[in-house]
């Protein structure tokens, strides 16, 4: 019988969770440092990390440059609220507004859930004197886990035992605009996207759907929202996803990348819509805080001087290469997707047998629905270490391919 002496560091960590922390997660190991692409667990376990805390981590973990912001702020300012001006603020909201490409104004929340709220709000306060209200997002969708963007995201799973639901959204298949079309009602205010679907799969949106999309709104007279939680901040190979596309949203959310780490969200918005969301309208306490602004502003700074944009692109497109040979290796990969640093395989079986062999071989990974498994590594990622996670991927493929094949012989056999 294991004694509390004899339990793991991180089977005792494991334990606390048992009695003091809801069970809304399910996790597998207790991190407890990181360097880098790499994290060690409360055990001194190295693994290479593909997960960046779900695309969070762009700068990798420990990077100096982030440290170094964060600790000099900290000792100068933590929190004010927004009653008062923030230097910080004034700083962040011309550089996003500059890597934007045009005129935009943000508002500063604490995550992506928040920034799609506020999306959410800002279509409603824009057509409430027009009678319009409703939100038309695609299915396999993902906004958020409030009561508002669950019921934006077009995946039953995040609605199941929380009904009822608010009403003023509708879903529609991705790639259709006919459907989206008949979708569209007199009460329709607007119409919210990823340009890559991230937990629906990595489901990359077709530019030209994207460019047919906008001209549909501006014939409605509708707003277009571009969710780039988790595609923004270079993720994807620029700025923000949209920017390849050729299309110009009427406003996009960010958050994720945005703080390298540091809880921080925005909705940046299209200027000319700057005066919808007026004093008291909305609001958020810690919204871009001096210290998560900072954070934020480092992170721009060094994705800036890294060139880690570009890096992303190149790595992406090596990788995406190398994962479209490895899939013609083993017939259970059914296909490579992905733009950037965000890439997902289709796999003919669960995901989660091969979650377990890539930890147990030293690296992380995370699933984008039952069977995609998804790599979203911090942007600092080298051609070094990419190899060394698909050559680990390569044998776990292979190992778990034995696995299925002397399992069926010894089911043949019985």
């Amino acid at each position: 019988m294991e004694t509390a002496s004899s339990q793991t560091a991180g089977a005792a960590i494991a334990r606390v969770y048992e009695q003091f922390i809801l069970p809304t997660y399910s996790p597998a190991l207790a991190l407890v440092r990181g360097a880098g692409c790499h994290v060690w667990d409360a055990d001194g376990n190295r693994y290479l990390d593909l997960t960046a805390g779900i695309a969070v981590n762009v700068l990798g973990h420990a990077h100096p440059a982030l440290v170094q912001a964060i600790s000099q702020q900290a000792a100068r300012l933590i929190h004010v609220s927004n009653n008062f001006y923030n230097e910080r603020q004034a700083e962040l909201g011309p550089r996003l507004a500059a890597v934007a490409g045009g005129d935009w104004s943000c508002f500063f929340c604490n995550s992506g859930a928040e920034a799609n709220e506020a999306l959410i709000k800002l279509a409603r306060r824009w057509g409430r004197d027009r009678g319009r209200y409703r939100v038309v997002t695609l299915l396999g969708s993902f906004h958020g886990r409030t009561l508002a963007t669950l019921t934006a995201t077009g995946q039953e799973k995040v609605k199941e035992g929380f009904q009822p639901l608010p009403d003023g959204f509708a879903h529609v298949p991705a790639g259709d605009l006919a459907a989206l079309e008949r979708a569209v009602t007199s009460d329709t205010a607007a119409v919210l996207v990823e340009a890559v679907q991230g937990e629906g799969g990595i489901i990359v949106l077709d530019p030209e759907y994207l460019r047919q999309l906008r001209q549909f709104c501006d014939r409605r007279e509708l707003l277009l929202f571009v969710d780039e939680v988790q595609t923004g901040m270079g993720r994807t190979g620029s700025w923000f996803a949209w920017q390849q596309t050729g299309v110009r949203p009427d406003a996009f959310s960010l958050a994720k990348g945005l703080g390298g780490g540091v809880p921080i969200g925005a909705a940046v918005v299209d200027r000319r819509l700057r005066a919808v969301l007026g004093p008291g309208t909305h609001a958020s306490t810690f919204g871009g805080n001096p210290l998560a602004t900072a954070a934020a502003l480092a992170v721009i700074d060094t994705i800036e001087r890294e060139g880690l944009a570009e890096h992303a692109r190149a790595l992406g497109a090596w990788m995406l290469a190398e994962l479209g040979r490895l899939a013609g290796r083993h017939p259970i990969v059914k296909d490579v997707r992905g733009k950037g640093l965000m890439i997902g395989l289709l796999l003919d079986a669960p995901v989660r047998p091969l979650l377990d062999r890539l930890r147990a071989a030293g690296v992380l990974a995370l699933a984008a629905g039952e069977r995609v498994l998804r790599l979203v590594p911090p942007l600092v990622l080298t051609q070094a270490e990419a190899a060394q996670a698909i050559a680990a991927l390569e044998r776990c493929l292979g190992e778990w391919a034995a696995a299925a094949a002397g399992a069926d012989t010894a089911a043949a056999r019985a």
